[in-house]
Parts: C-alpha cells; structure tokens; sequence
C-alpha cells in the first residue's frame, strides 16, 4: 500500500507543476504543526495542498472519517497521511490528536476550518483547539485558484485567545481567493449591524 500513496503523492506532486501551481513563503521547519488550509470550497482543494506538499516534501496527515477507513482502501488512506476520527465527538478528537501529537516525533495535521465547502457563519474552532491541546503552533496556508498559488504564512503560537490570535491572520486570508468565492466563510463572525431606528415625524 505505501508503494500505490507514494505513487499518489508523486503524481499529484508532478500534476501540481504541469499545471503551473505555485508554493510562495517559507517551508516550515517545525517538526509538529496544525496547518490551516483555506478557503475550503472544493474537493480540489485537497489535491492542490497534497500537491503542495509534495512540492515541500513535507508529509501531511488529515483527519477522515473513521468510516472510510475500511478494506480494501484503509491501508492506502493511512499511508496517504489520513487518521480516521468519530466526527460525531468533537472533544474526543481534540484529546485524540494531542495524543497523536504526543507519540509522534514528527506530525503535520492539516485542517480545513470552514468543516465543509458550504459557506458557514464563522469558521469551526476545533483545528486552534487541537494545538492548544497538544501545545504546537499553528502554520497559515492560503489557497489562491486565480493566481494558482498556495502561499505559506504567518505561525500562530495560540495564546487561549482565539478572536485575538485570528485577528492577527484576517489580512492574510483575505488575499486568498477559493474555487468558489462566494461559499467563503468568514475567520470570525460578521458583526451585526444594530436595525436601523425609524425615521421620526
């Protein structure tokens, strides 16, 4: 099985470059990470940042749903990077993946915050606390289609204040532009406008 992902991940590797995809900022050195990867409106997606990867040689691990994981595909999902989880728990996850980050010397997990391709209110929190849990910066990935870049960002050491700590990348996302824009979702939630006081006579 290992022979059949690493075949994968060359060939998406080589497709990323024929396609004229690019990887801008620095490879990140740190042996454990949550990367963010967004937007998230497409299945492609996936395929570019495991291309991106490729590029990097860096080794990506993503969470699936523990259902997937079954004969004859479990074997290649996992040497693919792929960690089957019970989505239906959510602080069962975080606890799992700080304990995955604790046996491994070595684990790049990278998440997808929106949770789905559909535009959302706000992005989900469970990938920020996932490192606070195993205590690992979180790295800034940005997907851009129109400029066919994926760009490396800023490192996030999370401090327990999440609104704070994501402010800080907002600017960063905002040059990102998915697939599909208009199923964007929002880093925090959009504040609502007061309704407008009625004229007076």
């Amino acid at each position: 099985m290992a022979v059949f992902a690493n075949a994968i991940k060359l060939t998406l590797g080589l497709l990323f470059k024929a396609q004229d995809w690019q990887v801008q900022g620095q490879r990140p050195t740190h042996p454990k990470f949550v990367l963010i990867a967004a937007p998230h409106s497409s299945n492609w997606d996936f395929v570019c940042f495991l291309g991106a990867a490729e590029a990097l040689d860096l080794e990506l691990s993503f969470l699936g749903k523990a259902s997937l994981f079954r004969w004859p595909i479990a074997g290649a999902l996992r040497d693919l990077g792929g960690v089957p989880v019970d989505r239906s728990q959510a602080s069962d996850i975080v606890q799992a993946m700080a304990v995955e980050f604790a046996r491994r010397d070595r684990f790049i997990l990278t998440i997808a915050p929106e949770g789905s391709r559909a535009r959302r209110d706000r992005w989900k929190t469970g990938f920020y606390n996932i490192a606070m849990a195993a205590g690992v910066p979180i790295i800034c990935g940005s997907i851009d289609y129109p400029r066919k870049v994926i760009t490396i960002g800023p490192t996030i050491l999370p401090s327990g204040d999440y609104e704070a700590d994501m402010k800080g990348v907002e600017a960063f996302y905002r040059a990102g532009v998915g697939k599909h824009p208009e199923r964007t979702s929002p880093i925090l939630p959009v504040p609502q406008l007061p309704p407008a006081s009625p004229p007076t006579s």
